[in-house]
């Protein structure tokens, strides 16, 4: 080889080097939905990753479902917190009953997108899902912990009106399916059907008894839920869908960056129902900063660490 292609090629092979060092230290792109829940998690991974000295982008509240992920599929983001249930209509499931268990949810999205180059780490043990909740006060004195324990109370003449959107009360896969499944009906004098689909209007309801109501529709990890004085009833037999959160990152940059399944695995875990509503509840109630939110609860679970 003469020394001008001699040249040439280690000139090619400075390039090269260069550009592989520049790709190693690229941020991780962090984003997550817009919602409050969006913001509070992923700031817990924005936060966690940025701890263990990762280069981070915070593109968090992006948006909306449909943007979030197309981003993700694109590349313009690597990592967000998703919901295992939402898999049913990334990969046109609706009608499969892999998502009313927790197991199989996560089994389904982690090989379904495995094709994608996409990876599903470590969800949280909560469900966001489509819930039945009543006052605390009624809880505690009829002894209410699940819909089995509603159905029973309904059976035996407990006074009852719940606060729902028109969308669940119709929706066959909503209220229809809790009577169904638990062999009690409301009548429509035990409803208060509330416009739009906001559980803030449902919850709300029933925390200032508004024409007698004492139940709500609500999501499984609600902010508000505890600051209202409202509890969630178990759903035993898994008539909704399963929504547990979890990240999801694309496979070349977790292969970049490995450590990243780890550093995230104890946060998630830690992230159970009352938790996740606590945190909510902080920022949608109390108004703090999710920023705040995300650091004091890293702070508590590195001490116990």
């Amino acid at each position: 080889m003469n020394r001008t292609l001699s040249g040439l090629a280690a000139l090619a092979a400075g390039s090269l080097l260069t550009l592989s060092f520049a790709h190693a230290v690229e941020p991780v792109v962090v984003a997550s939905k817009i919602d409050t829940e969006g913001s509070v998690l992923g700031q817990l991974i924005l936060q966690r990753l940025e701890a263990a000295g990762i280069e981070t982008e915070d593109r968090l509240q992006l948006g909306g479902t449909s943007i979030v992920r197309e981003a993700l599929l694109a590349g313009e983001i690597d990592i967000y917190p998703e919901y295992t249930g939402n898999g049913a209509f990334f990969f046109d499931m609706t009608g499969s009953d892999v998502w009313h268990d927790a197991d199989k949810a996560l089994a389904t999205v982690r090989e379904r997108d495995a094709e994608n180059g996409l990876v599903w780490l470590t969800p949280a043990d909560a469900n966001n899902t489509w819930a039945m909740s009543v006052r605390a006060d009624l809880a505690e004195e009829h002894d209410l912990h699940t819909l089995e324990d509603l159905a029973g109370y309904l059976a035996d003449g407990g006074e009852f009106k719940f606060a729902a959107s028109a969308e669940f009360v119709e929706s066959p896969q909503a209220l229809p399916a809790f009577q169904e499944a638990y062999g009690f009906e409301l009548s429509a004098e035990q409803l208060l059907v509330l416009s739009g689909g906001n559980t803030a209007a449902t919850m709300r309801a029933a925390a200032q008894r508004t024409s007698g109501v004492n139940g709500a529709m609500t999501y499984g990890t609600d902010g508000g839920l505890g600051a209202l004085g409202l509890v969630v009833l178990d759903d035993t037999q898994g008539v909704q869908p399963v929504y547990q959160p979890a990240p999801v990152v694309r496979e070349s940059v977790l292969e970049a960056h490995p450590e990243i399944e780890t550093l995230l695995e104890p946060v998630f875990r830690a992230l159970d129902l009352e938790t996740l509503q606590r945190l909510n509840g902080e920022v949608a109630v109390n108004g703090v900063d999710p920023r705040r939110v995300a650091a004091e609860f890293l702070a508590d679970l590195q001490a116990a660490e």
